[in-house]
C-alpha cells in the first residue's frame, strides 16, 4: 500500500505544482483551494508511505513523479518546448525512479529474511 501512497502523493504532487501557476499568486479562489487541498493531501499520502519506504528512496521518487509529471504536462498542455535533450533527461529521471523502486524491494527482501 506504501508505494500506492507514495506513487498518489506524486501524482498531486504535479496537481498542486500546476495549481500554482493557474491560482496566480493565490488571487483566484478555485485554483488556489484545489492547490491547498492538492498540498495537503500530497503530503499526508507521503506520510504514510514513510511507514513502509525509507526517507530517502521515498522522497526521490515523490520529487521525481512530480518533477517529471510537471514537466511532461507543460510539453503537453502548455506549449512548453520539445527537446530531444529534455526528454532523454525525463527518461532518466523515470528509470532512477524505477530503480530506486527495485533496490528498495530487494532491501525489503533482505531485511525480511535477515530478521527470521
Amino acid at each position: 500500500m506504501a508505494w500506492f501512497y507514495i506513487g498518489l502523493a506524486g501524482i498531486l504532487e504535479v496537481v498542486w505544482a500546476l495549481g500554482l501557476k493557474f491560482s496566480n499568486g493565490f488571487s483566484l479562489l478555485i485554483p488556489s483551494i484545489i492547490t491547498l487541498v492538492a498540498i495537503v493531501s500530497s503530503f499526508f499520502l507521503f506520510s504514510k508511505s514513510l511507514k513502509d519506504i525509507p526517507v530517502g528512496t521515498a522522497y526521490a521518487i515523490f520529487t521525481g513523479i512530480g518533477a517529471a509529471g510537471t514537466v511532461i504536462y507543460g510539453m503537453l498542455f502548455l506549449h512548453e518546448s520539445v527537446h530531444i535533450v529534455k526528454i532523454i533527461l525525463i527518461t532518466t529521471l523515470l528509470t532512477g525512479i524505477i530503480g530506486l523502486k527495485l533496490t528498495s524491494d530487494q532491501d525489503a527482501g533482505e531485511e525480511d529474511y535477515q530478521a527470521r
